[in-house]
């Protein structure tokens, strides 16, 4: 089968498009015919060998899936034919995969194979970080930063699906905004000055930050009382410090969001989460914002896009 693969550390310029084996699953396994796979900052790090997880050379990339299932254990609740949103932690960006039964799940009849690859990672992260860290109430408003980005539109949608009152995106563009608003944001915010445009309208119960960098500590000023700034990455680069006497002087709390490490120690911790949400998922409450979409062939575009930090929704490859 045809696979992308990273055979040297050199970046996203040097991915290749090789001819492999076909996977074969162990027990516990599903076989799927991959039709979209999604593409995230952490595959951009391993093309430079930079993520925590670090296969030995050659590997191919690729952590989230939708595709067809070509075979399941029996007893899985799978059979061959059925639609399904995996995570498979590595080798999704190829004709045919493998991912464990407990993180393979059926998608809606109304969710296409894109939107199923957009699923698992964004909107997983992004309910852990509001219900399951921010212990989102209902009512409470929350700023969202990298709002027009596959974390951000899936953070603005899980905000509204689980009852939050006003939501309010911050992007870097006028263009980027709009993306905001589509994806349900009741309004938006240029990240230059955000903090006082904020402000002027009322403070938030909750900021889900993405970002990271220089935007720290004016995220802290857009708190209310009891509010709770969600670190979920370091898009910016920059890993932000805090002077705690803030915390102190304003009854707020800084919450580390680490949804990778936390539910992939946890046994049913990402079919619990799709239980939550899929109600949501199949009635369009939550639907993925998909971004630019490439072929296979086209990973390293794939990869540059979210490098040079060009997307808006979840980049993704289709077979």
């Amino acid at each position: 089968m045809k696979a992308i693969q990273i055979t040297t550390l050199d970046g996203p310029t040097a991915v290749e498009l090789l001819d492999v084996p076909d996977p074969v699953p162990a027990d516990g396994q599903v076989l799927i015919r991959v039709h979209a796979a999604g593409v995230a900052f952490p595959e951009v790090l391993q093309t430079r060998g930079l993520y925590q997880v670090k296969p030995d050379l050659p590997f191919t990339p690729g952590a989230e899936i939708a595709g067809e299932v070509l075979s399941a254990p029996e007893g899985s609740g799978l059979v061959a034919g059925d639609r399904v949103a995996a995570l498979c932690l590595l080798g999704g960006f190829a004709e045919q995969a493998v991912a464990p039964v407990s993180e393979t799940f059926k998608l809606p009849d109304s969710v296409s194979y894109e939107q199923g690859a957009s699923f698992i990672f964004n909107y997983g992260t992004a309910y852990f970080a509001l219900i399951e860290r921010g212990h989102l109430q209902p009512g409470e408003s929350v700023l969202v930063h990298g709002a027009a980005g596959g974390v951000g539109t899936a953070a603005i949608q899980v905000a509204k699906a689980f009852g939050a009152g006003r939501v309010v995106a911050v992007t870097s563009t006028a263009e980027k905004g709009a993306v905001a608003l589509e994806a349900g944001a009741d309004e938006f915010v240029l990240a230059d000055g955000f903090k006082d445009a904020t402000v002027a309208r009322g403070k938030v119960d909750v900021v889900v930050d993405p970002v990271g960098g220089d935007r720290f500590t004016d995220s802290l000023r857009c708190l209310a009382e009891n509010g709770r700034l969600l670190v979920i990455g370091f898009t910016a680069g920059e890993i932000p410090t805090v002077k705690v006497n803030r915390l102190l002087l304003n009854n707020v709390s800084v919450v580390g969001v680490g949804w990778g490490a936390s539910v992939l120690a946890r046994p049913g911790a990402i079919a619990a989460e799709w239980d939550a949400m899929e109600p949501h998922l199949a009635s369009g409450a939550l639907r993925p914002v998909i971004g630019p979409t490439f072929p296979l062939a086209e990973a390293t575009q794939a990869l540059l896009t979210l490098d040079e930090r060009r997307a808006t929704g979840k980049v993704l490859l289709t077979l």
